[in-house]
């Protein structure tokens, strides 16, 4: 068993003790592999005597190269979100496993590896019902992109972005699991293991987040297929207003206090996990925030552009921006995107449906 030894909760979050110790496992790890790749006792041996944080860094970036490979063999950049409903739980849960393995394990590793599952189920349905698991499935800004870049510039792209960054995004989230996990041992010690008003607390916030999404989420399927059903047939289906439809975009429900409500509930699912982290240790901060914070930097560079894309293809999202924040209420109104990188991102798909009209006409 690699883990650090800590005599306090606080102790659980000094990255310097409980982190950087164990930094050289991760180049020892592939070598230890190999010798016991035929023996499963082997490699159980090595799972429970190797730094959890460590295994599940080691995992994260063991499949960049093969996330990196499927996106340019099939041309097709959205592998990583195949299994981003899936990757956090699955470092969560393999610390409440390598807590039983050890022979530590506590009530508070195990809530949070439900929790965890809930929020996965809820997510990776979510993305099933949308088609994301159909052959040739691809996120449409992917496509825009792409028009930026010349091939080799986005071949790098694709490689340290769309591969390299995500995966670890995906570990990163699961840091603050690792620092729940440390306090496991101060609570053996200490002979208690029970859970907390804390925890149920932060497990509470957490579901409460993942409860918002899954709303947000079923406000907008049903709205597209509401406007699905009204263009095809020209009948306007119960519950909704012909000028709604005629929007193209919803404003109402959820959407009425947050342009993207299901994206602040997905952000503030992991800043619950994190404070949980802290609640455990009974701080106020600690290193583990690199994952809510990672998680955040990526919605504030991935919104703007799904922003701009609305924009550009529904005349009333310029005065929806201005009317409701961005993701809090009250905040974020407006553009988020300068006037001369949105006049490019508009050229870019200008050019791609000039061309998708011309390869239909091209088949006719």
């Amino acid at each position: 068993m690699s883990i650090p030894s800590v005599s306090s909760f606080v102790a659980c979050t000094d990255f310097s003790k409980t982190v950087v110790p164990y930094l050289p496992e991760l180049a020892e790890l592939p070598g230890r592999l190999v010798e016991n790749i035929a023996s499963p006792s082997g490699l159980y041996s090595v799972y429970a005597s190797t730094n959890p944080l460590v295994t599940s860094v080691a995992f994260s970036l063991a499949i960049i190269p093969i996330l990196f490979v499927a996106q340019e063999v099939n041309k097709n950049y959205s592998q990583v979100d195949r299994v981003w409903s899936l990757l956090p739980t699955f470092y969560n849960v393999h610390y409440a496993l390598y807590a039983h393995a050890n022979n530590i394990a506590s009530q508070r590793q195990d809530l949070l590896a439900l929790t965890s599952c809930i929020w996965s189920a809820r997510l990776t349905f979510n993305y099933w019902r949308k088609g994301g698991y159909t052959v040739g499935s691809e996120d449409y800004r992917w496509e825009i992109l792409m028009r930026f870049f010349t091939k080799a510039q986005w071949t790098v792209f694709s490689f340290v972005i769309v591969a390299f960054y995500q995966s670890l995004l995906l570990v990163s989230v699961s840091f603050p699991a690792y620092v729940m996990f440390l306090t496991s041992q101060v609570e053996k010690s200490a002979s208690s293991s029970g859970l907390t008003t804390a925890d149920f607390i932060c497990a509470g916030l957490m579901l409460t987040f993942v409860t918002g999404s899954a709303v947000s989420d079923q406000q907008q399927w049903n709205y597209q297929n509401a406007k699905k059903d009204y263009r095809s047939s020209a009948k306007v289906p119960p519950g909704y207003q012909r000028s709604s439809l005629d929007r193209g975009f919803l404003t109402g429900g959820l959407f009425s206090l947050s342009r993207h409500p299901n994206f602040l509930c997905e952000q503030s699912v992991w800043w619950s996990v994190y404070v949980w982290s802290c609640a455990s240790t009974n701080t106020y901060f600690n290193w583990a925030i690199i994952g809510p914070i990672s998680y955040m930097i990526l919605f504030q560079g991935s919104t703007p552009i799904t922003e701009t894309i609305s924009s550009h293809k529904y005349p009333e999202y310029k005065d929806y921006q201005k009317k409701v924040g961005m993701f809090l209420p009250g905040l974020g109104y407006g553009n988020t995107m300068p006037a001369s990188l949105e006049k490019m991102f508009w050229g870019k798909m200008d050019e791609m449906n000039k061309e998708t009209k011309a390869d239909g006409k091209k088949k006719e």
